[in-house]
């Protein structure tokens, strides 16, 4: 019966090409933005580089991203005129406008829960860097000894940038995010029928031809 065989051989290849991952891990970590116009950008700077001008909005999100494509901005609106609307401007200095967003449950390390986001004036000398500004409004910061960003007002007292394992339960974008701040991690692909679907076809197909085969051969027989 090698026909048969064969048949079902490339039913099982096809079940497990259908029970593949889901999706690839990610990493735990602070991601930096910069407020364009109305919409957040992924910062092409690290905040230890960066130099904002006075006026200027940035976010910083705590989440589980695969890579900048997929990390989920900073939630909620931005306004440098609301954030800095205490702030005077003053001789020598400029003001920044910051977006500090400390995620949500699911993307919390073990054991620890986020605070509520929340915005901060940074007056500091014309020429400071953004992680200079950070320093000012949201002590204590945390880095590891390769300068990454790993907790902002003391959060997450613990970690720097670990990785997710797949599957592990941790959404990117989480909570409800507002429209013109949505994330890209986690939308759904509509493009098409997913691989276990199309593979999962295929093996009724298959299945049901090793089926009528053998029904053909008893009748010959």
């Amino acid at each position: 019966m090698p026909l048969l065989s064969a048949l079902l051989l490339a039913a099982v290849v096809l079940l497990s090409a259908a029970a593949g991952p889901a999706r690839a891990a990610g990493y735990r970590y602070w991601s930096f933005w910069d407020r364009d116009g109305s919409a957040w950008t992924y910062a092409t700077q690290g905040p230890s580089t960066a130099r904002p001008a006075d006026g200027d909005v940035q976010g910083f999100r705590f989440a589980v991203s695969q890579d900048s494509q997929d990390a989920a901005k900073p939630r909620g609106t931005a306004d440098f005129a609301a954030v800095c609307s205490g702030t005077p401007a003053q001789g020598g200095s400029k003001r920044v406008a910051l977006v500090l967003d400390f995620g949500t449950r699911a993307d919390a390390p073990s054991g620890e829960t986020p605070p509520a986001p929340r915005t901060a004036c940074a007056r500091v000398p014309s020429d400071a860097t953004t992680a200079e500004a950070l320093a000012a409004v949201a002590k204590p910061l945390r880095y590891d000894t390769n300068a990454l960003l790993c907790a902002i007002s003391g959060y997450p007292r613990q970690g720097c940038g670990e990785q997710v394992a797949a599957g592990g339960g941790a959404k990117a974008t989480g909570g409800e995010p507002s429209p013109d701040t949505a994330g890209t991690a986690g939308k759904k692909d509509d493009g098409g029928p997913s691989v276990g679907l199309v593979a999962g076809g295929a093996v009724v197909v298959v299945l049901a031809g090793a089926a009528l085969w053998q029904a053909r051969r008893r009748r010959n027989a």
